[in-house]
């Protein structure tokens, strides 16, 4: 019924090796988790940073809001985009969703 006291002297504490052994579980569990959704976010995240970074007049955007408009005017960090003719919205940077199409430079003619 009870546990004899031989039994439990014999039941010591677990060595090195089987207190890092516990761990290993753990640990491939962060590692799983920083290649499944941490990396591929920040990815995503430098790839939007890149994009309205490279945002110019002309280009036609997609907003957070679900506005589709041309910009019209760039300043630091504020466009101005047309979605109807005479209708112009200020937005910020960041609010770009998406680049629906891009101006291509025009080549000098000399």
């Amino acid at each position: 019924m009870f546990v004899s006291p031989a039994y439990a002297q014999a039941a010591g504490g677990a060595g090195g090796a089987g207190a890092i052994a516990q761990f290993i579980p753990l640990i491939l569990i962060f590692v799983i988790m920083y290649f499944l959704i941490l990396r591929p976010q920040q990815k995503r995240a430098r790839e939007h940073r890149d994009m309205v970074a490279a945002l110019k007049r002309g280009d036609q955007v997609v907003t957070n809001g679900g506005l589709i408009g041309k910009i019209t005017d760039v300043k630091d960090e504020e466009l101005t985009v047309e979605v109807a003719q005479g209708v112009k919205v200020r937005i910020v940077r960041g609010s770009v969703a998406q680049v629906v199409s891009t101006v291509k430079p025009v080549a000098a003619n000399s």
